[in-house]
């Protein structure tokens, strides 16, 4: 087995995404990447003539270990894994920058395999490029978000978020992919402490140690004393108040306008949103090309980059690696840190 200094490396999971959009070029040329060949073992998930196109496109050589479906994954490997899958060929079934039923079955198909491949301890993270929900949604009608498919793919009914990270700040939420009308009936004190709760543990995961975390008001200027609405007074202050007596490192609730510029002149290691859009704003004007969603709370990290598959340039070979090289290198830094808690607890 491949070992490190400190250690075997980890094993990450991968998925190919939606092949109409960029993920084909994206996997392919992050997987050429030696610096990250280097310092994990990866395992993917997808249909290796979508992964020549996309290197075709992205004028790279991902020089992958290809095996059968149903062939035995090997234990040490110089080159990453490629299981193909034979699931989709792109002669025949690809559209470019359109969402098709194809589309979607393929990439529900690979992040299926990737997510239960780690859930049978055989990865320590899962990575995938990404997605397009509409096509997710024609192969799978379930589908609200990814942290539901995963729900479903692993049988997991724990406390689940999705968090956003741009260079080392992050973004979790109280609510997320629910009508704006719904959201403030949705925060309340065990929602908030709820969230907190796990976005402490995922920090935690990733190095911060103890986690700063600021928590936003859900009303104009954190409701203004009272003038704007009680939310801030009622509910998030007392639950702010709770989590610091059990511990954590919390602040708020502060003006939502605001927080963001405290948390990225370092102030802050992470800022809780009451709302998707509040927090997601924020995040994609600081660095929209580095952004990294992570889906906490499961077994296992799962990480994919913020954007999306980015129909309108899909085989020109011109899509930014920025988001899709922070979103793994998170990924691994994750895998790493769990390993070594796993380690220290046995």
């Amino acid at each position: 087995m491949e070992t490190r200094a400190n250690g075997p490396l980890p094993t990450i999971a991968v998925a190919m995404g939606d092949p109409s959009g960029i993920s084909p070029e994206l996997l392919a040329r992050i997987l050429a990447e030696p610096d990250l060949r280097s310092c994990a073992r990866y395992v993917v998930f997808g249909d290796k003539r979508l992964l020549d196109l996309g290197a075709a496109d992205g004028k790279a050589d991902p020089d992958v270990l290809v095996i059968k479906d149903g062939d035995e994954i090997p234990a040490e490997s110089a080159r990453p894994v490629f299981v193909d899958l034979g699931s989709f060929d792109p002669a025949t079934q690809l559209e470019r920058g359109k969402a098709t039923l194809a589309g979607g079955t393929f990439a529900t198909g690979n992040f299926r395999r990737a997510l239960r491949f780690a859930n049978d301890g055989k990865a320590d993270a899962v990575f995938f490029t990404p997605f397009n929900k509409a096509a997710m949604r024609f192969a799978y009608p379930e589908y609200d978000d990814e942290i539901r498919f995963v729900r479903d793919a692993i049988g997991f009914e724990g406390a689940a978020s999705e968090f956003n990270v741009l260079d080392g700040l992050w973004n979790c939420r109280v609510t997320s992919h629910i009508p704006l009308s719904e959201v403030a009936k949705n925060v309340t004190q065990e929602r908030i402490l709820r969230s907190l709760t796990l976005a402490d543990a995922n920090l935690r995961t990733a190095g911060f140690n103890p986690p700063r975390i600021a928590v936003a008001g859900i009303n104009p200027h954190a409701g203004d004393g009272g003038n704007f609405g009680r939310d801030e007074i009622d509910t998030i202050e007392p639950a702010v108040k709770t989590a610091k007596a059990r511990g954590f490192t919390v602040e708020g609730p502060f003006p939502s306008d605001t927080v963001f510029l405290r948390a990225r002149n370092g102030d802050f290691d992470a800022v809780l949103t009451m709302y998707h859009d509040q927090g997601q704003i924020a995040m994609k004007l600081i660095g929209f090309d580095k952004g990294v969603t992570l889906i906490g709370g499961f077994p296992f990290p799962i990480c994919t980059p913020a954007h999306g598959t980015a129909y309108e340039i899909a085989g020109k070979g011109i899509a930014n690696l920025g988001a899709t090289r922070a979103a793994l290198t998170l990924a691994i830094k994750m895998a790493n840190e769990g390993k070594a808690a796993r380690k220290a607890a046995a």
